[in-house]
């Protein structure tokens, strides 16, 4: 897996698709511009977000988000991207704890796609890792595949 020169790895991605049966504008607005509701959809898994630079709704906003994964209270402060006319939205790592100790870059992209029952999530991993040998981040696209099924299902009681 790593390019030419020593401790340089290639950029790699895995990915999950999450069928919703909420709607998947509703979905994407939670995603884009609603993470303030990420700790109430997902309690067990997300404690808090809280906004760094700029704000909930904008491109370029900068959030901290606080969450538990495999026992493990973690931080991931992350710069929003928001493509509207392609229901996309992308978090890039700036800082972290865990995540960002095997992967020197680590981005988080959820595509929407409606469809007449609801519509489906794509869940795209783009990451780094700092050493060849350091695993593939399997247990964060399981923990994000989850994150969306808590919040569909969120969506659905609303």
């Amino acid at each position: 897996m790593a390019v030419s020169g020593a401790g340089t790895c290639k950029l790699e991605t895995m990915e999950a698709e999450v069928e919703i049966k909420a709607n998947a504008d509703k979905l994407y607005k939670f995603i884009s511009n609603q993470h303030y509701d990420f700790p109430i959809a997902a309690s067990d898994k997300i404690h808090d977000v809280a906004v760094h630079e700029g704000d909930w709704e904008t491109s370029g906003s900068v959030k901290l988000w606080k969450y538990t994964i495999d026992g493990n209270v973690e931080t991931y402060k992350e710069k929003v991207e928001i493509d509207e006319a392609n229901k996309r939205v992308s978090l890039t790592g700036l800082e972290g704890s865990h995540v960002l100790d095997n992967y020197k870059s680590y981005k988080i992209i959820f595509q929407v796609t409606p469809n007449s029952e609801g519509g489906s999530v794509k869940i795209t991993l783009e990451y780094k890792k700092l050493n060849e040998n350091d695993p593939p981040p399997q247990k964060y696209l399981s923990f994000l595949f989850n994150v969306i099924k808590d919040v569909d299902a969120h969506l659905i009681k609303e």
